[in-house]
């Protein structure tokens, strides 16, 4: 049965190998379990609730990609656009988070119409790629100040705006060890380094009394706090044009970079530069309707992840990988107590590390020349200073375009930049309190 729904001897592979290749995946990306509803809890939603329908997006977006584009790529809600969701949407912009998940309901049936149509592609070539890796490492930032304030390494100081925090508290130094642990087993090449490194900063924690211990299994909690609780009309107002404008750009480029990345990698795309594969024509799909799906369970966008390369150098080269996923992500329910147990500061160190994998993107910038280079540190380092994605994305594309235009070099701007940073310009023109 396996055989044939995910012809895997086509495919120079055997359910042994598929099988391993998702438990390498599902550690790989395991601890968005954890630190999910640790970021959207903070806009007063049900922690448990999330936990649960984090492990649901994830098993059901996993299992989308598994039979309908037969492609070992996992899928969950994904880093940067739940700190959007959390800290920008609701906490900045003053939505409810119900209307925040309305917006990324729209965002969904935005994304799989621009899937539709083709102009997912059409996006995706139009955007520089020193503004891609802009996005990329601007996130990181993003995460990066996040995981710093939630450590209680940098606190707020009136007279410098940030400041450094008591590095003698029990949490902080906790944090500060967690983050040593999990990039000491990435160098090592350890599976699953950052949820070990969750893990042991949460058992210390109980250990030493400086946390509560809630156990660990037990029946799933319900999801009914969050599920269908989206406010899609009062989503659709002046204000939310911006989130969702966002909201699109980042899974366009952040979902497409990565399949097209751990595709490339799994040889599974050999047309070259244009990607005419008709197996990522589905895949592209699996995440457009995957972010719907999500929604409606209560949870931020659902991304594919890019943790997959790791199954696909364990060998995963099918579906079977990413169905493993799921239906692990589902077994994962039943350790709601355990997640409840996590407190803020073991999460921390999870999203520094992230952070650092992100800012590699760096690297992919243009550095000799200031057209690319200017407006995509511009794009970076407005994202944390602003605390804001938005902004950061705003200030890049609009920087991007006015400066290749005032140094005659319009030419080189692709209609989708301009079409961008003009609806950003409308955005600070008719909403600049936003």
């Amino acid at each position: 049965m396996l055989e044939r729904q995910f012809d895997l001897r086509a495919k120079g592979t055997d359910v042994r190998t598929e099988t391993v290749a998702g438990i390498t995946t599902f550690l790989t990306m395991a601890y968005i379990i954890f630190v999910n509803p640790d970021i959207l809890s903070t806009t007063g939603m049900d922690r448990n609730a999330v936990f649960v329908a984090t492990c649901l997006a994830a098993a059901l977006g996993s299992a989308i990609m598994a039979f309908w584009a037969n492609w070992p790529i996992g899928m969950a809600p994904g880093m940067g656009l739940n700190a959007f969701f959390a800290f920008t949407v609701v906490a900045h912009l003053g939505f409810t988070w119900q209307q925040a998940l309305g917006a990324v309901f729209i965002s969904g049936i935005i994304f799989l119409i621009l899937t539709l149509t083709g102009v997912r592609r059409w996006l995706i070539a139009g955007i520089p790629v020193s503004m891609r890796s802009a996005i990329a490492a601007g996130i990181g930032m993003f995460l990066g100040i996040i995981a710093l304030k939630s450590a209680g390494i940098v606190v707020d100081n009136p007279a410098t705006l940030i400041g450094l925090g008591d590095l003698t508290e029990t949490g902080t130094l906790l944090a500060i060890g967690g983050f040593f642990v999990i990039a000491a087993l990435d160098a090592l090449k350890v599976r699953g380094a950052i949820l070990i490194g969750i893990l042991a900063v949460t058992l210390l924690s109980i250990a030493i009394g400086a946390s509560e211990f809630g156990g660990i299994m037990s029946m799933p909690p319900s999801i009914a706090p969050t599920f269908m609780q989206m406010d899609v009309m009062g989503a659709l107002t002046t204000g939310i044009f911006q989130v969702i404008l966002v909201l699109v750009l980042v899974e366009v480029f952040d979902a497409t970079g990565t399949l097209i990345g751990v595709a490339k990698r799994a040889g599974l795309l050999t047309e070259g530069p244009t990607h005419k594969n008709p197996q990522l024509g589905r895949a592209l799909m699996a995440d457009s309707t995957a972010i719907i799906a999500g929604a409606g369970l209560g949870t931020s966008s659902t991304t594919a992840y890019v943790e997959s390369a790791a199954g696909v150098q364990a060998g995963g080269r099918t579906g079977l990988t990413a169905l493993v996923v799921a239906v692990l992500f589902l077994a994962a329910m039943f350790f709601a107590p355990l997640a409840g147990s996590v407190p803020a500061y073991a999460t921390a160190p999870a999203l520094l590390y992230v952070a650092c994998l992100m800012m590699r993107e760096m690297a992919e910038i243009n550095w000799e020349d200031v057209t690319e280079s200017a407006p995509a540190v511009i794009t970076a380092i407005a994202m944390p200073f602003t605390y804001s994605i938005a902004n950061g994305l705003a200030f890049g594309f609009i920087s991007y375009a006015v400066i290749k235009l005032l140094t005659g070099r319009a030419r080189e701007v692709h209609a989708a930049t301009w079409l961008v940073a003009a609806l950003f310009i409308i955005r600070f023109a008719f909403f600049p309190a936003e």
